[in-house]
């Protein structure tokens, strides 16, 4: 460093002086890769601020000489511009043991469903075009056959998501009406979603029956009056009573709504198409079934259970959907063409059951092998032992997934990984805090949890290409000893 600090002010002048002309340093042949690399117009406002930042730390007495240098200018501008450059969009490592997190985007796309929007993000597609007669098509009617055939329903429409396709049903349904529902299923999901709440944006009036742990059939049968324009059924998709409860099923409340002259509406939240029981996950009502019970409406997630991407589907009877799709709304709360191209390639993949674990990403990460998770943990476990040093055990051992996004929140899927501590036994502290901070800070951040005096990282989300990856990336250059 050089002290400039001069009484006259003579050695400042002396070391600004050195300060290179900026198009001599841009026409330097160490500037031309990053010109070609990032264009003219950004490197040189990149190459000012990195001069200018030079003459705040040479004023202050922290300036080196050698930082002016034609190589050292290319490389400060070049990794300026490449940490601008950088997506905020960053794939990551999920290692919550979570699968459907919502925070990290919830379900991955099948490799059908990365080619159906490929296809349509660079050519030209039918979105709203009728290829039989030539006028202008419905968007829905692209997958409104497939959605059918699933799930039973008469016809359906799609929106942006879940808490969309509620708003909207009661919205076009019961404005300025009442909603019956039992006070046990007003539930509040991530993002402080309240079904009070939508009701009151949809403009409808909620009216609650029985009690938070008790709702009979006659509570229904005593809050209808002329107001009420549906009956509402919501899954208790993020939490549980149990207990003395009693709940009215949908096969039970069906009737008195067939008799009363109303419609059942049933909210599933994350929804599934198909008995998960088969592979030995917790049990879940598929829509088919609330269909086949009696729903007159159901609404659910396309990127949960569905394993597809961020959507919400209304199926149920046809002039129901007819009503929902007049309704302003629908238009502003649409999907595009990228959402339907994926949202088809998945659903066609339900045609074949039979295919489904392997094909559906989804469900292979929630029926993995505990088998391959071990042997996964016990291949990863020495390469992050040496990445993060002496001070830390890092072991193999068994652990606990939840499937997220409020699906089935009760249930647990045993899972093994990797769980971090410190080698001397004392409580952590802030150090777990300190490994976990420099995992996310690696190229590709890895995301885990820290719990029970560890950091644990759940390898049922790392499948094998990801793997080679993960210890290629704690063996890289420069990796060794980081995290220490």
């Amino acid at each position: 460093m050089s002290d400039v600090r001069g009484s006259d002010g003579s050695e400042l002048r002396a070391l600004m002086a050195r300060v290179p002309s900026v198009e001599r340093v841009l026409a330097a042949a160490e500037f031309a890769a990053v010109i070609a690399e990032h264009g003219r117009t950004q490197t040189l406002a990149a190459l000012r601020a990195t001069l200018d930042t030079w003459r705040s730390d040479a004023q202050a007495g922290r300036a080196a000489v050698d930082a002016l240098s034609d190589a050292a200018l290319a490389q400060a501008v070049n990794a300026a511009l490449s940490a601008r450059a950088r997506s905020a969009v960053r794939s990551v490592f999920n290692l919550t043991g979570t699968v459907l997190h919502t925070n990290l985007g919830r379900a991955l796309l099948p490799d059908e469903a990365v080619s159906a929007v490929a296809e349509v993000l660079t050519r030209p597609a039918n979105l709203e075009f009728d290829l039989e007669t030539g006028a202008r098509g419905d968007r829905d009617d692209l997958i409104n056959g497939l959605i059918c055939e699933l799930t039973g329903a008469e016809a359906a429409t799609v929106v942006n998501n879940n808490a969309a396709a509620v708003l909207l049903t009661l919205s076009a349904l019961a404005s300025r009406k009442e909603v019956i529902v039992s006070r046990g299923e007003l539930v509040e999901i991530g993002g402080a979603f309240r079904i009070p709440d939508i009701m009151s944006r949809a403009g409808a009036r909620l009216r609650e029956v029985g009690t938070t742990n008790r709702t009979h059939l006659k509570d229904y049968d005593e809050a209808i009056s002329p107001k009420t324009a549906l009956l509402m059924k919501v899954h208790c998709s993020n939490y549980a009573v149990t207990g003395f409860t009693k709940e009215v099923t949908l096969a039970d409340l069906a009737p008195l709504a067939k008799a009363r002259g109303l419609p059942i509406a049933v909210d599933l939240g994350s929804g599934t198409l198909v008995d998960l029981a088969q592979w030995g996950l917790p049990r879940e009502a598929t829509v088919r079934e609330t269909v086949d019970a009696g729903a007159d409406l159901v609404t659910f997630s396309g990127d949960k259970l569905l394993g597809g991407p961020q959507a919400g589907l209304i199926v149920g009877r046809r002039e129901l959907i007819a009503t929902i799709k007049k309704h302003p709304l629908k238009r502003a709360l649409r999907v595009g063409k990228l959402t339907l191209a994926a949202l088809e390639a998945v659903l066609r993949l339900y045609r074949a059951p039979e295919n489904l674990r392997e094909r559906l990403t989804t469900l292979r990460l929630l029926t993995r092998p505990a088998d391959a998770m071990r042997l996964c943990a016990e291949r990863v476990q020495p390469a992050l032992q040496q990445w993060i040093g002496d001070a830390f055990i890092v072991s193999a051992e068994p652990m606990f997934s939840q499937i997220g996004s409020g699906a089935l929140p009760v249930d647990v899927l045993p899972s093994y990984g990797v769980a971090v501590r410190l080698a001397n036994g004392k409580r952590p502290g802030s150090q777990l805090n300190r490994v976990e901070k420099r995992l996310r800070e690696l190229p590709r951040p890895v995301i885990g949890r820290i719990a029970d005096g560890a950091l644990r990282l759940d390898l049922r989300c790392l499948e094998e290409a990801d793997e080679t990856a993960f210890i290629a990336q704690l063996r890289g250059p420069g990796a060794r000893g980081e995290a220490a």
